[in-house]
């Protein structure tokens, strides 16, 4: 789910829903059969993330567009920051663009898949498989960095100057930076699958 031009947007399946208040929701058209995972918004545009290289874009989430992403790989995260839309996904892609419409692929250093992106503090995070974390202040160049746990990390936010990641039997990172990693103790076993912030 996200939020900007006053409303609301989720995703999942095949489906979309806008919402002006979290009230009333209305399903909206798309031209794509395939699974859509992650939506975020920004430069005045929604961006869906779904498989098989999928990326949808709307200036209101009501008429959607199917753009070429060039690749044909499931894309699991987006997000918006420093100008910069960033996509994730399996085998460790990575892709950006400035618009949402052209769409730039970028090299990781991972083949493991990525799950999850945010961005805060000027840097942008992304987790994934085996405990992956990478960090790039411009969504070109990235740079791996250890977590301390080979657990499947899926979710990723940040907020009052942390950044926070979640993922399989419970397991909970923190970072100040995104360089180093703190675990900490959810209390539970069971998988995390994501996690938000609301400053």
């Amino acid at each position: 789910m996200t939020y900007g031009n006053s409303t609301f947007v989720i995703v999942g399946y095949v489906n979309i829903f806008t919402s002006p208040d979290g009230t009333t929701w209305t399903s909206r058209t798309n031209e794509t059969t395939n699974y859509l995972n992650r939506v975020t918004y920004g430069n005045s545009t929604f961006v869906i993330s779904g498989y098989s290289g999928t990326i949808l874009t709307s200036s209101d989430g009501t008429s959607w567009d199917n753009k070429t992403s060039g690749t044909s790989v499931n894309l699991y995260g987006v997000t918006y920051g420093n100008s910069t839309f960033v996509g994730v996904g399996s085998g460790g892609t990575i892709l950006t663009s400035s618009d949402g419409t052209s769409w730039d692929n970028r090299t990781s250093g991972t083949t493991n898949n990525l799950s999850g992106v945010t961005y805060g503090n000027g840097l942008f995070v992304t987790v994934g498989n085996e405990g992956t974390i990478l960090t790039s202040s411009d969504g070109t160049s990235w740079d791996n960095r250890t977590s301390g746990t080979t657990k499947y990390l899926s979710g990723v936010t940040y907020g009052n100057g942390l950044f926070v990641t979640v993922g399989n039997e419970g397991t909970i990172l923190t970072s100040p930076d995104g360089t180093t990693w703190t675990s900490r103790t959810s209390g539970t076993s069971l998988s995390l699958s994501g996690v938000t912030s609301i400053e």
